[in-house]
């Protein structure tokens, strides 16, 4: 029979690890007599980050003694106390491959549901002084579970456990961890496990995206739509054509060195080069292409900055015939099918991505209501203003608005053109369809006010798409020092083995073998990452691998799909270009 053998609680602290300052809640100590249950806590104990922990779906952490003997031989530790794995039930039976999803228990005076295997989570790792339990926990099948609580009231050691309910479907704590974190998964329990009320919202969404990916026939391996293969690393493109679209904007036209055909691109995408004239070694920067996406040749257009290297060298520089290494057209921010309305925003330069948009819906003859709406300083820097409403013109529903931000700034009689920035007021007078989807593209500042003011206008959030070809909002949970420096050269004497570029952040670095791993080193140099487990079972820091190779240790238990890499746990083998 099942029994409550320790009720532990603790407070979140402060806790150094390498280098940083964690925030956690994982620290857990027993407790004599009862204790109250509450919907969303035990008295006396708290998470430290309620991303991942916490909440009404996991209120309350088990985990078994049982496992805790398996992980004393394995790992060869005696000094396992009761709350080490961070649970705030050890208990007596219960084991994470007999119990589901659903089940329902009564422990004392509460009664609780098993909504979700534990979250892959550093942290445990932390606590216990091994950096592999994230990974071992799923191998082993023996992650524990959380309970969300349905009637609350006290517990305490020695309570025994009793079910009163069965779970839908029979799918085990052990079964649904796997079909999140292992690969080989059946689809039938896939559709099961998303049929299962009491599964927690998150992991039910999971689910639901692996599902779709299966029907978009991606499931094995194929690359989704945002990264289709066009070819592996860098390729030698040719500059056929150069073009002055304004005094600070040169489009660039590229075709095969070969004389071959260019894969067709995304609307949307963009592509990465290695300018080997502008530097040494040579830097590296992605630009959206700004022509159709069935054009013979593909386009950039680049605005030259005042102190930008790559820039300044494809403006003032680059010639005819001069040839460039260029990664293949990749990127989600991409226009999707649809019959509904379609805002296109953009400022500057940021019209690229969104001019081949509407390239796409104007060779489509799309009879989708289609509103394009554009800031620049003034006529003079207004870059592809001619070409775009020729393409408006051709589409049976559109709508064109252009908002000239400079206080001088005269608009052209007839024009759609409006003096002044579009803020809130100035788009809520335009009467947008609110149910449209958007594609928003230009700088950082830009992006988030349109963005605010369209949700707060009537759009969903979820119908907002933005570009961002800087380094990516940083996911480091439990993190408190997040106010970094920019991108640098990693402390200690310079490497000397292979190269690392981060295409993101514009920074190369020299591999030197002090760090595990390549997010170890992008953490070094304070370039903005993405992670959670750091042992390769999460996928949270996958990311896209243009160039070279990497080799793996520890293995992750499930491999990235083509044209990507773990950064958590892999090593470079040659120069790497990384898009970080």
């Amino acid at each position: 029979m099942a029994r409550l053998l320790s009720v532990n609680v603790g407070l979140p602290k402060d806790v150094a690890w390498q280098g940083h300052t964690v925030h956690t809640g994982i620290w857990k100590q027993p407790v004599d007599g009862p204790r109250m249950v509450r919907r969303l806590n035990i008295d006396g104990d708290g998470q430290g980050d309620l991303n991942g922990h916490g909440g009404e779906q996991r209120a309350v952490f088990v985990y078994q003694i049982e496992s805790y003997r398996h992980w004393k031989e394995h790992l060869d530790r005696h000094d396992l106390e009761y709350g080490e794995f961070g649970e705030n039930f050890t208990v007596e039976g219960l084991a994470d491959d007999e119990v589901c999803i659903g089940d329902r228990y009564r422990i004392g005076e509460a009664e609780f549901e098993v909504t979700q295997p534990r979250v892959t989570c550093y942290r445990v790792g932390m606590r216990l002084r091994e950096p592999r339990m994230p990974a071992l926990l799923v191998a082993h099948h023996r992650p524990g579970f959380y309970l969300r609580v349905i009637v609350e009231g006290e517990v305490r050691a020695g309570d025994e456990i009793v079910r009163t309910r069965v779970g839908p479907h029979a799918l085990s704590v052990a079964d649904i961890d796997a079909l999140l974190y292992l690969p080989d998964r059946d689809v039938e329990r896939l559709r099961a496990a998303v049929d299962i009320p009491a599964l927690s919202p998150g992991w039910q969404q999971s689910f639901r995206e692996l599902l779709d990916a299966d029907g978009r026939g991606t499931a094995g391996g194929v690359p989704p739509v945002g990264v289709e293969p066009g070819w592996p690393g860098f390729r030698r493109l040719r500059v056929a054509e150069l073009v002055s679209e304004t005094s600070t904007v040169t489009s660039v036209y590229l075709a095969a060195d070969d004389g071959g055909a260019l894969p067709p691109a995304l609307a949307g995408q963009y592509i990465t080069l290695r300018a080997a004239g502008a530097g040494d070694p040579a830097p590296v920067r992605s630009y959206s292409l700004s022509s159709s996406p069935g054009a013979q040749t593909y386009r950039i257009s680049v605005k030259r900055e005042p102190h930008g290297v790559v820039s300044t060298f494809l403006n003032t520089r680059l010639r005819p015939g001069i040839v460039l290494d260029v990664a293949a057209p990749r990127g989600e921010f991409v226009l999707t099918d649809g019959a509904g309305p379609v805002l296109l925003v953009s400022a500057g330069v940021g019209v690229t991505p969104v001019l081949a948009m509407l390239y796409q819906l104007a060779a489509a003859g799309s009879t989708r209501d289609v509103w394009w709406i554009h800031a620049a300083r003034d006529a003079s820097q207004h870059a592809f203003a001619g070409e775009a409403h020729r393409l408006l013109q051709s589409l049976p529903s559109a709508h064109e608005c252009i908002f000239y931000t400079a206080a001088d700034a005269e608009p052209p009689a007839g024009s759609p053109v409006i003096r002044g920035r579009p803020t809130r007021a100035a788009l809520a007078g335009l009467d947008l369809p609110a149910a449209a989807t958007v594609y928003i593209c230009g700088p950082a500042a830009f992006m988030t006010d349109i963005r605010d003011a369209l949700v707060a206008l009537g759009t969903e959030p979820d119908r907002v798409h933005t570009e961002l070809f800087g380094a990516l909002p940083a996911i480091n949970p439990g993190l408190t020092d997040l106010d970094r420096p920019a991108p640098h050269q990693p402390p200690g004497p310079p490497g000397t083995g292979p190269q690392i570029t981060f295409a993101r952040s514009g920074l190369i670095v020299r591999w030197s073998g002090r760090d595990r791993s390549l997010l170890e080193l992008a953490d070094a140099c304070d370039v903005p990452t993405r992670w959670s487990c750091r042992t390769g079972v999460c996928h949270t820091c996958v990311t896209p691998i243009l160039a070279g190779a990497v080799s793996y240790a520890p293995e992750p238990l499930e491999p990235p799909g083509q044209g990507e890499v773990l950064v958590c746990c892999s090593q470079p083998d040659s120069d790497v270009v990384l898009d970080l």
